[in-house]
């Protein structure tokens, strides 16, 4: 992280900073981690299409286990993108949903899963291409 050359008297804490994810210390590397990876990305984008219970998101998203997607959505409550509301209900309910910056977010990770998805047939000709020029060596 690098500070802003230019810093007011009363800065908050976080405007003094430039962030750079490529920066081993900056705290945006770990907000990215928690939005792209495996079960973050998953999340996000079924949130996309609207709140959905626990354990409705978790049979969204095949193969996440509970412990996995309370840590996810807790991180990414955490960073401002998921809100999780919980209804004073027998037996509880809570429901999640994106905010306007995950609703923006989620958009952008929508657009990627997409897109990787479209490319997916010549993703597979790729590995089969190289899967057989290693069996050859």
């Amino acid at each position: 992280m690098t500070y802003m050359t230019e810093t007011p008297e009363y800065v908050d804490e976080h405007a003094r900073f430039a962030f750079d994810v490529f920066a081993k210390a900056c705290t945006s590397r770990t907000t990215l981690e928690h939005l792209t990876g495996r079960w973050g990305i998953l999340a996000m984008a079924a949130l996309w299409h609207g709140p959905l219970r626990f354990n409705a998101l978790r049979r969204r998203v095949e193969g996440v286990s509970e412990k996995m997607l309370a840590q996810t959505l807790q991180a990414l409550e955490r960073d401002g993108f998921v809100h999780r509301e919980a209804q004073p209900s027998i037996p509880p309910r809570v429901d999640y949903s994106l905010t306007p910056m995950g609703r923006q977010t989620a958009g952008k990770l929508v657009d990627l899963i997409e897109f990787v998805e479209s490319q997916m047939p010549e993703v597979t000709a790729a590995q089969a291409r190289h899967d057989q020029a290693k069996v050859r060596v």
